[in-house]
């Protein structure tokens, strides 16, 4: 990301929301997250999106029918592709912990093909490449996630490229701080 960027939309002052925000907020840190960040700062502006955001990424990341390691994994693959800093710090540091490999998260931090991947990881990697660059999955790649993981896990791992999507393109739009965590940037 070129230079020091200004965050469009930095975080409200609790004093500063209206009833629907603090009820939308509230939600949030009620719920698994815990608090409020990254993509829920600026879409504290439209509560009501934020809410039904909130309650899709909180199945998506939490209980997909892919499981939290591989969700992960297309959670990172999204970040590269839309060079989400937010994401990226965030979800690294997860996907480590869920088990994704260091050097995966590597060479998807550097825009390569990550070497040695498990089999249903590779099937998540290049099924999420494609649909991210081409826009569709070609019929190889789409049998082979179907065979590992059914139709429901199909539909999750589109959900999950979609939604990290969604919010990359609301944080690169606001251009949204990223967190102080101790996580390289994407380069």
């Amino acid at each position: 990301m070129p230079g020091v960027e200004l965050d469009r939309l930095p975080p409200l002052p609790a004093d500063q929301l209206d009833a629907r925000q603090r009820a939308a907020a509230q939600a949030i840190m009620a719920g698994p997250r815990g608090a409020l960040y990254g993509p829920f700062v600026p879409l504290i502006r439209s509560p009501e999106l934020m809410d039904a955001a909130q309650r899709m990424g909180e199945y998506l990341r939490y209980r997909s029918a892919i499981g939290t390691r591989l969700s992960e994994l297309a959670i990172l693959v999204t970040a590269r592709q839309w060079d989400q800093q937010v994401e990226w710090a965030i979800h690294a540091p997860l996907a480590a912990q869920n088990g994704i490999a260091p050097a995966a998260i590597d060479a998807i931090a550097q825009r390569r093909a990550p070497d040695a991947l498990l089999e249903d990881e590779q099937a998540v990697h290049d099924f999420c490449i494609e649909l991210q660059q081409n826009k569709r999955v070609s019929d190889a790649t789409y049998a082979r996630a179907l065979a590992l993981f059914g139709e429901h896990g199909v539909v999750d791992l589109m959900g999950i490229n979609g939604y990290y999507t969604f919010l990359a393109m609301v944080m690169n739009g606001a251009q949204t701080a990223v967190p102080p965590l101790n996580v390289t940037p994407l380069p």
